[in-house]
């Protein structure tokens, strides 16, 4: 099974928590795209959903499938959130913004009274802080916020896209990403970085998901708020 293959699996077994009716926040990310296809199947076969796109290349994708999208103003509540993640850790804490959508990301994801995360095996993680922590910056603040992210010990490094360009997220503002390795208290890092003025969102979501879609070449495996042995467990079972 392809990393591909393993990220449709866990796409398809979200759509099992999507009922008729529903108001969906749509996440970004590749696993994130192959859901939003397969509820575009779904939709052409008379599925009722509406939804709130946490980037711009997720709303577009989702108007050409003719799932319609809808804003905050028309509900302050979503039923269910569906997104990918960079890293999953103990008790569900993530790691997101990879593709640079964190601060929308976390704010459908807050709105939801359902959050589910989709991934294949190889984003479990004893412990976060692999995957660079993205920061959202604003652009002014920029040699402020790295100063200070620096003399916490996180290793900032701007963003820039493949052209040279430096990386404007949809909000318009910078992506600094983390090299900070593991990080051993995930909820003191992110207190930290939003102390810090110019700070707009950080890509650490802690005690937001409700449960973790993980696939594997055993199938799909439901990973709840699991923490210590449990948690090791879990990932050596996927592994094995």
């Amino acid at each position: 099974m392809t990393q591909d293959d393993a990220k449709r699996m866990a796409a398809r077994r979200a759509l099992e928590f999507v009922e008729d009716g529903m108001l969906l926040g749509l996440g970004s990310g590749s696993t994130s795209r192959m859901f939003i296809e397969e509820l575009g199947e779904r939709v052409k076969q008379g599925l009722r959903v509406r939804g709130i796109a946490t980037s711009t290349a997720s709303r577009q994708l989702a108007e050409s499938l003719s799932i319609p999208i809808i804003t905050f103003d028309d509900s302050p509540v979503l039923d269910l959130a569906v997104d990918g993640a960079d890293e999953v850790g103990p008790g569900l804490a993530l790691i997101k913004g990879g593709g640079g959508a964190l601060l929308r990301e976390k704010i459908v994801a807050s709105a939801a009274r359902k959050f589910i995360v989709i991934a294949d095996s190889s984003k479990l993680v004893n412990q976060l802080g692999r995957f660079p922590l993205p920061v959202e910056v604003i652009q002014m603040a920029l040699p402020v916020v790295t100063r200070k992210l620096d003399a916490f010990g996180l290793n900032p490094r701007l963003r820039y896209r493949p052209d040279g360009a430096r990386f404007i997220t949809d909000e318009g503002n910078f992506i600094v990403d983390c090299s900070c390795g593991e990080i051993t208290d995930p909820a003191k890092t992110a207190a930290d970085i939003r102390s810090i003025p110019g700070v707009v969102e950080h890509g650490l979501f802690l005690r937001m998901a409700s449960v973790a879609l993980i696939a594997s070449d055993q199938g799909v495996i439901e990973v709840s708020k699991l923490y210590g042995d449990r948690y090791k467990k879990a990932i050596s079972r996927l592994a094995s």
